[in-house]
């Protein structure tokens, strides 16, 4: 038997340990996201996977599947405006203002965003006495004046959670810089990363964001403008992560870049020789092209996210 047929042996895919885990699929995925649930890379590279050893942690947990399902109950604004005794209209606000945080986001049939949130995470901000004069009676007029400013920090802080969780799928110092980078426009990385072949290198390490639809498609438009900070502020704090990360994932090794003309004769008819001066020529060009079709958003000037919060 395999190393490789050994460790699928003692590890399943998403879609089997969903079904271990009785759970939906979309719930399954949200117990990923936060943590509930751990998974590991495939040895072979196709991915990740959950070991035994998790499904039967879970199973075995207290109040098993009801408990897990409880963890990643999300709901929209009407039933978290029910769930924490206010109108959907002081719901909203909270929200805009950024005092409870989206777990995601989907476009309903009229392209409109629809945020969905955490019904433990509400549960604990209605019964916190803290929170308690933000639930009834007139909003503090600090918050009013941001509410009359347009805030709405509910883009940048699903943002914020989202890279959270890219962060914690991988070790790989590049990856990871790649995962800062998805949230910028190709501009902004182009500020930070000046060598080409470095910002290739991260557009092929570009993680997967939700998507809505198809590419180009006004759905999809709407969903990347969600995914991409937009913030003079947010921008510059990604920026600067961005060139630390970059630090780092230099010191550890240098991103591919194509053999010197002399190291390359001879390899045109050799297997893997599609790594050499037109793989990198064709990472670039798509780097290119890409920046050039998205283009710069506008900036419209929120607080921050990450460094600003306790979660």
């Amino acid at each position: 038997m395999s190393g490789r047929t050994i460790a699928q042996s003692t590890t399943s895919s998403f879609s089997r340990a969903a079904r271990e885990l009785e759970l939906r699929r979309g719930e399954f995925d949200l117990a990923l996201h936060l943590g509930c649930i751990r998974s590991v890379p495939d040895e072979g590279g196709g991915g990740r996977r959950v070991t035994r050893g998790e499904i039967d942690r879970l199973r075995t947990a207290d109040g098993f599947p009801e408990a897990l399902r409880e963890r990643v109950k999300a709901v929209g604004t009407t039933e978290g405006a029910a769930l924490m005794g206010v109108t959907t209209a002081r719901f909203t606000r909270l929200a805009r203002l950024g005092l409870i945080v989206p777990v995601r986001f989907y476009l309903n049939r009229y392209r409109a965003v629809v945020w969905l949130y955490l019904a433990e995470e509400l549960h604990q901000f209605a019964t916190d006495a803290q929170n308690a004069p933000l639930l009834s009676g007139r909003t503090p007029e600090r918050l009013r004046d941001q509410l009359d400013e347009g805030v709405d920090l509910r883009p940048r802080n699903w943002r914020g959670r989202h890279m959270g969780f890219l962060l914690r799928q991988t070790e790989d110092p590049w990856a990871r810089a790649a995962v800062v980078a998805s949230l910028l426009d190709p501009t902004h990385v182009a500020e930070v990363v000046a060598d080409p072949y470095e910002r290739a290198h991260l557009n092929r390490l570009r993680p997967e964001h939700p998507s809505q639809g198809a590419p180009d498609s006004p759905a999809a438009v709407v969903a990347a403008r969600i995914t991409r900070a937009d913030e003079p502020d947010e921008i510059g704090w990604l920026k600067a992560d961005l060139c630390q990360a970059i630090v780092e994932a230099r010191a550890q090794r240098p991103a591919p870049h194509p053999l010197p003309i002399e190291g390359a004769e001879g390899m045109e008819d050799q297997p893997g020789s599609e790594g050499t001066e037109d793989h990198f020529e064709s990472e670039l060009k798509e780097t290119e092209d890409r920046a050039g079709s998205e283009g710069p958003e506008r900036p419209r000037g929120l607080l921050g996210w990450l460094r600003r919060r306790n979660p």
